[in-house]
């Protein structure tokens, strides 16, 4: 934890160092990966356990609302992006959990929903959560393009994933906000190919 041993000034300068460090080209592909399921009209799936778990619904809220003008959202003719948060289902996430195994959470949803030509987006700090890498393995075996993002050492995850972003630091706090802070740069790249006709200049 980070905060616990930094002042407000040298966690703000840790936090700006890591954000430097980020790939800019991870960030352009998983912008890419999304706005080519709007394009082809396949589904986006986002994972995460915890703090990336609201994550994911976070993820999943803004992509289907907010890659949209507000002047839109009342056009039923209008294009939208096909998402869903695998997170956030509580009946089906307890009852695959009680009855099955905590690690079938995810998977269970994707034998149902997934097919080729979609993309999983996978949220795992550590990249050992074995929900996580058990969905994954299937995505990758069905077709299913898999997007990770990670951080620590990226653990089983990096190693996986067919693409991915990854934060080399073990602060998980940092590490999720990380996450969550470049994915507003992909929704508004996204939002931008679909509504203004162009990207940044």
């Amino acid at each position: 934890m980070l905060g616990a041993t930094l002042n407000p000034n040298a966690y703000i300068d840790r936090l700006r160092g890591e954000l430097d460090a980020i790939d800019r080209g991870a960030m352009e592909r998983w912008a890419n990966s999304v706005y080519e399921r709007w394009e082809k009209g396949r589904f986006v799936y986002v994972i995460g356990n915890g703090g990336s778990g609201t994550t994911a619904s976070h993820m999943s809220e803004d992509l289907g609302k907010s890659s949209l003008r507000e002047s839109d959202l009342h056009d039923e003719s209008k294009k939208r992006l096909k998402v869903l948060s695998l997170t956030d289902n509580a009946g089906w996430l307890m009852a695959v959990g009680n009855d099955l195994a905590y690690d079938q959470i995810f998977v269970q949803q994707l034998m149902n929903y997934g097919e080729p030509g979609d993309l999983l987006i996978a949220i795992s700090g550590s990249g050992n959560s074995p929900n996580i890498l058990k969905a994954v393995d299937w995505a990758n075996r069905h077709g299913v393009a898999t997007f990770g993002l990670t951080g620590y050492s990226g653990g089983q995850l990096l190693g996986m994933q067919q693409d991915g972003l990854h934060v080399a630091l073990d602060d998980m706090g940092m590490v999720e906000s990380i996450h969550l802070s470049l994915f507003h740069w992909v929704l508004n790249d996204v939002f931008a190919r679909i509504n203004l006709e162009g990207r940044y200049s």
